[in-house]
C-alpha cells in the first residue's frame, strides 16, 4: 500500500460507490471522507442516497449529514474542511480514502479552488431573478459585456456555470476570469484516484430503479417536508425541484417520477463526461472485475 497518499474513488451517481468504498475503506483501516455536496445536509437522506445506518455503523464517514440546508456550504468551505481530516487521517493510518461523485469538491481537494469570495444570498437571488426575468439569452448578453473572457470559454448552454460568473462579477466588481487562476495547488500527500464504471445501460438501469425504491423509502415526504425551503440553494436539486413542481399542481406524481429518473440519467451523463476529461484517473468496470481485483491496487 501506498504511504501517505489520498485515494480517491470517483464515479456516476448509482454506479455503487458506497458498498465498494466500504469495501476498501475496511482493507485499509480508515475512515471514508465523503465527497458529495448534497450527502452533507442532515434534512437530505433518502433523496441524496445518503449511506444507511447500517452501513454508517461498518466504517466511520465524514461529511455526511453533518451540516444544515440552512447554512450555505460551497466547494471552497469544502477544500477548507477536507484537507485537516485528509491530514489526520494520513498520519493515523498512512492514507485516506475520499468517495463521491460531486466533481467539484473533488476537484476542490486535489487541484485547490481560487480565491473566490462566498456569494451572498442576496446576490444569488438577484441573479436567479434577473435570469427569471431575462432568460438564458439575457443571462449571455451579460455576461458577454462584462466578461468576454469567460464567455468566450464556457458552455453558453450551462446556465448554472454563466450565473455563477455573473455573481463574482457583482461581488468583486472584477470579471470572472481575471480572478481564475486555473492552476492546481500543492498538497503534502500523492494523490491516487480510481474511477467506477458500469455499461451506459447497466447504470441507467440501477438509476431507474434506485429511484423507485426512494419513493418506497419516502421521497414525496422528505421533499414535501421541504417544499417551503425550496428558495434554499441546497435544495436546488434533481428530486426536490421534481416534486416542488409536482407540489405546484404542474404535473402528476407518475410525470415527477419519470423527471427524476430521466433528470437522474442526465446528471450521472454529466458526471461521466467530466472525470472521464480527467487522465490521472483509473478506470475499474464494475461488471467484470471483482472488488477484490480493485483492492490489488491498494
Amino acid at each position: 500500500m501506498l504511504k501517505k497518499t489520498l485515494f480517491v474513488l470517483v464515479g456516476a451517481t448509482g454506479v455503487g460507490k458506497t458498498d465498494i468504498s466500504i469495501s476498501l475503506a475496511q482493507r485499509l483501516g480508515c475512515s471514508i471522507i465523503s465527497c458529495d455536496s448534497r450527502q452533507i445536509y442532515r434534512e437530505l437522506k433518502i433523496g441524496v442516497a445518503s449511506p444507511s445506518d447500517e452501513q454508517l455503523n461498518k466504517v466511520k464517514h465524514y461529511f455526511i449529514a453533518s451540516r444544515s440546508i440552512e447554512n450555505h456550504y460551497s466547494a471552497g468551505q469544502y477544500e477548507l474542511d477536507a484537507l485537516p481530516i485528509i491530514d489526520y487521517e494520513i498520519k493515523k493510518n498512512g492514507c485516506a480514502l475520499m468517495v463521491g461523485g460531486s466533481m467539484l469538491y473533488v476537484d476542490a481537494v486535489c487541484k485547490g479552488i481560487d480565491d473566490i469570495p462566498d456569494i451572498l444570498p442576496e446576490t444569488r437571488q438577484y441573479m436567479k431573478d434577473f435570469y427569471k426575468k431575462e432568460g438564458v439569452e439575457g443571462v449571455r448578453m451579460l455576461l458577454k459585456m462584462l466578461d468576454p473572457v469567460h464567455y468566450s470559454q464556457v458552455d453558453l448552454k450551462n446556465v448554472k456555470r454563466m450565473l455563477h460568473a455573473l455573481e463574482v462579477c457583482h461581488t468583486t466588481g472584477r470579471p470572472f476570469s481575471e480572478l481564475r487562476k486555473n492552476s492546481a495547488k500543492p498538497r503534502s500527500f500523492d494523490i491516487v484516484k480510481i474511477g467506477l464504471e458500469r455499461s451506459r445501460k447497466d447504470l441507467y438501469d440501477r438509476i431507474n430503479r434506485r429511484v423507485l425504491q426512494m419513493f418506497e423509502q419516502g421521497l414525496e415526504n422528505e421533499a414535501f417536508n421541504l417544499k417551503d425551503k425550496r428558495h434554499l440553494n441546497a435544495l436546488d436539486t434533481v428530486g426536490n425541484k421534481e416534486l416542488f413542481a409536482h407540489f405546484d399542481g404542474e404535473y402528476p406524481l407518475e410525470r415527477a417520477i419519470e423527471l427524476i429518473q430521466r433528470n437522474t440519467r442526465h446528471y450521472a451523463k454529466k458526471q461521466i463526461s467530466w472525470f472521464k476529461r480527467d487522465k490521472n484517473i483509473m478506470w475499474f468496470d464494475v461488471e467484470k472485475m471483482s472488488v477484490k481485483e480493485l483492492e490489488k491496487l491498494f
